[in-house]
């Protein structure tokens, strides 16, 4: 049951609405992705340009010769399927940036419904609930974030450590090989400064493609967990509506009227559903895709004990099974959540209050049983299921792929 003892006046909501969202601004304004408001300043505005312009061309920049040299000098299906990772890791990166970039007021919008929640919250219990839930949306964050960006880093730096030698015109000459080849018509990576140069854009074009996806993942989370602490809120609202009513039949039709308000109020995560349900259709094709080709490219490795390049490997398929988890998890704890409110409605001794409050039990059951969702692509709901079945899908793939290649 929540404390009668109230927020402390010095509890700055802004303060602690950063603190939830602190990692995704982060990313956010370092892709030049931060949502962009009245108040932003003309440096902040010309910054983020730049930096959408430098980050945009380094994608073009590896995956265009990418698509040309799989389709054009690529010769056998082993060699065209190696540069398939990074390049549709990129390539779906790139669409989420987008979308994290054409949804700029609707992010705003959530952050700004966030901040009103921490303004208006008056019960030091309700206050310790949305703080847990920040945590723990912080933390998840945080572990996203750490997951992509290092096994991103690992499997560029040990596909570029390694030196190859070619000899041209009696000459011979040391590269360090690119993890996504280029097409060599249009650039000859062989040579310096195009090899140094073309490293350069891989990188760059890998954070891109890392922080994209994390933002977009940190924001489903910290939406979510948001949304969740509503949530628990209002069941322990429930719990004390029958301690108001024994103090009189006013305070409870007061109890219940905050209950729908903040009911009503928690379906902002709709906001959310039209940002994420195109990021989530592509990270769930992405990796879906991705995992099947890097558990290819580790049994084709695996007969020659290459164990640099399996440990890549492994990295980027857990990297890519977590990140794909978390997207999963949110959505089934959502939609358990929202079925939540109606089973505690349901569950409290409504029948200890007057009949004309009771009534208004049956919108609230009603509304609850509706549950909100989060889809991808607006094809299937995440849950813990649509995780098990990428994992079936992508094993599957991955053996017709090594039946048709072997």
């Amino acid at each position: 049951m929540s404390s009668p003892k109230p927020v402390p006046s010095n509890a700055d909501p802004k303060k602690y609405n950063d603190y939830s969202l602190q990692l995704s601004r982060w990313f956010l304004v370092s892709i030049g992705a931060s949502p962009q408001t009245r108040t932003t300043s003309i440096i902040e505005r010309l910054s983020s340009i730049v930096l959408i312009i430098v980050l945009s061309s380094a994608i073009a920049a590896i995956t265009i010769p990418g698509i040309l040299y799989v389709f054009l000098e690529a010769k056998g299906i082993q060699m065209k399927l190696s540069p398939l990772v990074p390049l549709f890791h990129r390539i779906m990166g790139f669409l989420i940036y987008l979308i994290l970039l054409s949804h700029g007021k609707a992010i705003h919008k959530c952050m700004k419904h966030m901040e009103e929640d921490w303004r208006v919250v008056q019960k030091m219990g309700d206050f310790k609930v949305m703080v847990k839930h920040a945590k723990m949306g912080r933390y998840m964050a945080g572990i996203c974030a750490a997951f992509m960006h290092s096994s991103s880093a690992f499997f560029n730096i040990s596909a570029t450590m390694k030196t190859v030698t070619f000899v041209i015109n009696n000459v011979s000459k040391t590269i360090h090989p690119l993890s996504c080849p280029a097409y060599r018509k249009l650039v000859d990576a062989r040579f310096s400064p195009a090899n140094e140069i073309m490293m350069t854009m891989q990188f760059t074009s890998s954070y891109l493609t890392n922080s994209a996806t994390v933002c977009i993942c940190s924001l489903g989370i910290a939406f979510a967990m948001h949304a969740c602490g509503q949530l628990n809120m209002l069941c322990t609202w429930f719990n004390e509506l029958i301690e108001d009513h024994a103090k009189g039949n006013h305070l409870a039709e007061e109890k219940l009227a905050s209950i729908v308000k903040h009911h009503m109020r928690v379906f902002f995560i709709a906001y959310m559903e039209n940002i994420m349900y195109k990021a989530c259709f592509l990270e769930l094709a992405e990796c879906t895709i991705n995992m099947c080709l890097v558990g290819y490219y580790s049994v084709m490795n695996w007969s020659v004990l290459n164990t640099g390049k399996i440990t890549a490997y492994l990295m980027v398929y857990i990297s890519m099974a977590f990140n794909i988890s978390i997207f999963c998890y949110i959505g089934q704890i959502v939609t358990e959540q929202s079925k939540e409110v109606g089973r505690m409605a349901y569950m409290t001794n409504w029948y200890k209050l007057d009949h004309k409050t009771a009534r208004s039990f049956v919108l609230i059951i009603m509304r609850s049983n509706n549950a909100i969702n989060i889809t991808a692509g607006k094809i299937c709901s995440l849950s813990i299921a649509t995780f098990g079945n990428v994992i079936k899908t992508s094993f599957a793939y991955m053996n017709a792929l090594q039946t048709m290649s072997t």
